[in-house]
């Protein structure tokens, strides 16, 4: 058997070397993170997502080692571990197989073909198992006993077919195989429950449908099992549509156990027997696992896709280092008004009232422009909520009648700043602000570094997944803290500045360690260096290790302190400044000389080429920032609301959220539309995010407006024909296909069955 290092190996196409150094790495508690980015040489460059697949395969494959003793364990006290179990159980490489060949021992309740076997019956079932030209009726008298419960030869054949049924689903090679099939043949089909029609309005176009089990896509089979779940649809697996009987699946039991139909005395009740067996016992356990394998699948998707938005989105180019004034719109309770100086820090607030009732249109401008003097504001941000496009217009009115100001704005996406206002967290930092003007400080916050602030908020409340309430809570939190990890230490945390949430985000900071250094910084001021990090209460060594690289000192004693650079590496550094002959700001920026030079000429044992070339990389432009340009959208003037919409129109928008089937856009009316992934390019589309990520801008063309469901069919093929596309939009947008395209399918995936099935039975009647 291979070990769990050679399995990881070939499925990442590793050498199992660089796995075993990063198993190495991780039980000595160094974090994915930093073993990607400082420890290349052990691991010979494995990448961040190669990590996270690792580690996350790792703790799959010793759970199923710890499984894999548990149940040797269990048979072995048995008495019933025969060396070809144990080999099979050795060689199971997933949890369903090792469960398969587990469940003839698992401990379980008293079955009917339990209380059979104690009331004699065994001998009976095998012996017409085993020669069917026995008359079974015949057979079973002679095992009649009142005293256990066997009063006539019909219930002996019972409790016969009870023992035969058990056994042929514990089959863990037949069970294996029919899983297979069923996976590969099977058709799920979803009917409306009868009565629920209205209350059912939003699975309309599931009310009759069917598709292949294994093709039905992510989006899709979660809409089906909240649909299910609310108890308006019902749904079934269904398989082997031939007329002729037995079935495919019965079939395979029937030759799997040797059964052969020749008209002999027992074989009508041995097909019946496989019948039942299948229909019964086998169906009905792979219904239900088949559905719940789908679901899981459909939910990795989910988490998959919902993990990448969040990345996009923690990864947005940031402002940078402005005042930017932020607003959270509102109508009767005024618009919120927060500035925040180029560290985060708020200076002012105030409430303004432009919109009904009480119309305070000048006076409002009045007061922005007031404070947009004082502060020196650079860029106005304004959330994308209620009263978002009068409120833009407030804006835009402001920076025509004061050109002197020099002012930008920008709509903000506000998901999740009424949590972060409510929190424990807003509380802490707050303290002095109300909740309402809590929310206008993280919209300002969230452009001037989107990072930082989004940290602060739990990723499921920032809305950009697709049935993120319906899938496991645990993985979706796991995924999701992996990429805030990734994320943050991808860029960089400056240890002056960051918040407790920001901190304990970095590589080896725990929240109380984060508190701590907080704790210190309030004390004693600004860190001078990193070094100083190790003065903190419960920071040690490891920590140290583990979190200086990712931290930044800017302007403190050490030029290198505000760079990617590891403390550990600073030899090296020193190695290329004596080699140049210059002071170190002489070197530094001299992307001319830096690329000359020779990685190799400055390796030791400690750190090879890898690193040095890093170094070299970080010398060029000491604390780069990965994040790409600021942009902003700009929404069509006039266009405020759903019905100012017409097709034909090019609007300027942000992608808001990215799913597997398209990407919702914010073009501004308060309604995001959306851009089948049929209608981003000209080309086939796999995968959405190939095209688009949450947060960047994109042109768009609408397409088609439906102003009862208050949806807008948009497409990125600018050259498209409007009434070519609107006429296909409403199929699109709900991304379903006919009841009648489905049965065609159906129909074309049937014949292979129906091929095997005529094979099945020849090879029986052959035997």
């Amino acid at each position: 058997m291979k070990s769990i290092s050679q399995l990881i190996a070939t499925e990442l196409n590793v050498q199992p070397g660089q796995v075993e150094a990063a198993v190495s790495l991780l039980d000595e508690g160094a974090t994915v993170p930093f073993i990607a980015r400082y420890r290349k040489e052990r691991t010979r460059g494995l990448d961040d997502a190669q990590l996270r697949q690792l580690e996350a395969r790792l703790g799959y494959l010793r759970e199923l080692d710890e499984r894999r003793r548990q149940i040797l364990t269990s048979i072995a006290k048995q008495g019933k571990l025969t060396s070809t179990l144990e080999s099979a159980l050795q060689l199971a490489q997933t949890k369903t197989r090792l469960e398969d060949l587990y469940l003839p021992f698992r401990p379980k309740r008293r079955t009917k073909a339990q209380i059979a076997r104690e009331a004699g019956l065994e001998p009976l079932a095998m012996a017409l198992l085993d020669n069917p030209d026995l008359e079974p009726e015949s057979a079973a008298v002679a095992y009649i006993n009142a005293d256990k419960g066997v009063a006539d030869p019909q219930s002996a054949l019972d409790g016969a077919r009870q023992i035969l049924m058990e056994r042929f689903s514990e089959e863990a090679s037949l069970v294996g195989r029919l899983r297979d099939y069923l996976w590969e043949n099977g058709i799920l089909k979803s009917t409306l429950i009868e009565g629920k029609a209205r209350e059912a309005a939003k699975y309309s176009d599931y009310f009759e449908y069917s598709e292949a089990i294994k093709k039905v896509p992510s989006h899709r089979a979660l809409a089906l099992f909240r649909g299910r779940s609310e108890g308006f649809l019902k749904l079934d697996l269904e398989v082997d549509q031939v007329a002729a009987e037995p079935n495919v699946c019965e079939l395979m039991i029937a030759r799997q156990m040797g059964i052969e139909y020749r008209g002999r005395a027992a074989d009508e009740w041995l097909r019946k027997t496989v019948a039942w067996s299948w229909k019964i016992k086998i169906f009905t356990h792979l219904d239900l696992e088949l559905k719940m394998r789908l679901r899981e699948t459909a939910e990795q998707e989910a988490i998959r896709v919902f993990g990448g938005n969040i990345r996009d989105l923690l990864l947005a180019a940031p402002a940078g280092n402005f005042t930017i004034l932020g607003l959270d719109p509102g109508l009767r309770t005024g618009v919120k008004v927060a500035v925040v100086d180029n560290t985060g820090k708020v200076v002012e607030t105030a409430t303004i009232y432009p919109h009904e009732p009480k119309r305070q249109w000048e006076q409002s401008i009045a007061t922005l422009a007031l404070l947009s003097a004082r502060h020196r504001v650079a860029l106005i941000s304004i959330g994308n909520g209620t009263a978002s496009r009068p409120t833009d217009k407030l804006v835009a009115e402001l920076i025509k009648n004061h050109p002197e100001l020099k002012l930008r704005k920008v709509v903000t996406s506000e998901a999740g700043a009424s949590v972060y206002s409510a929190s424990e967290l807003a509380s802490l930092e707050l303290p002095e602000l109300d909740v309402s003007l809590r929310g206008a400080v993280s919209i300002a916050r969230r452009v001037q570094d989107p990072l930082a602030e989004l940290v602060k908020i739990d990723p499921k409340a920032i809305g950009v997944g697709q049935y993120q309430h319906d899938v496991n809570q645990t993985c979706l939190a796991r995924t999701l803290d992996n990429v805030v990890e990734d994320c943050v230490n991808r860029v960089g945390v400056d240890l002056n500045t960051a918040s407790t949430s920001l901190l304990h985000r970095v590589s080896g900071i725990s929240q109380t360690q984060a508190r701590n250094i907080v704790d210190y910084r309030e004390v004693h001021g600004f860190f001078r260096n990193r070094r100083e990090l190790l003065k903190v209460p419960s920071v040690g060594a490891k920590s140290y290790e583990q979190a200086a690289g990712f931290l930044r000192v800017v302007g403190g004693d050490n030029p290198l302190d505000a760079s990617a650079v590891h403390p550990e590496a600073y030899p090296v550094v020193e190695r290329i400044i004596a080699c140049a002959g210059r002071p170190f700001s002489a070197v530094v920026g001299d992307t001319e000389y830096l690329k000359r030079l020779n990685p190799s000429d400055f390796t030791d044992e400690r750190f090879g080429v890898p690193t040095v070339n890093d170094i070299i990389q970080e010398l060029e432009k000491p604390g780069r920032d990965p994040r790409g340009e600021f942009k902003t959208a700009s929404f069509m003037e006039g266009v405020e609301k759903i019905s100012d919409l017409s097709p034909g129109m090019v609007l300027e928008g942000t992608v808001t959220n990215v799913t597997n089937f398209g990407a919702f856009v914010d073009i501004g009316v308060h309604q995001d539309g959306l851009v089948h992934i049929s209608a981003m390019a000209e080309r086939y589309v796999r995968d959405a995010r190939d095209i688009v990520k949450a947060g960047e801008l994109v042109k768009v063309k609408v397409m088609d407006i439906d102003l009862a469901r208050r949806r807008i069919a948009l497409s990125m093929r600018l050259d498209d024909s409007s009434d070519r596309q609107a006429s296909e939009a409403p199929r699109k947008h709900s991304d379903t296909r006919t009841a009648k395209s489905f049965r065609r399918q159906r129909d074309a995936e049937s014949k292979p069955q129906g091929a095997m099935a005529a094979a099945l039975r020849g090879a029986l009647k052959k035997n």
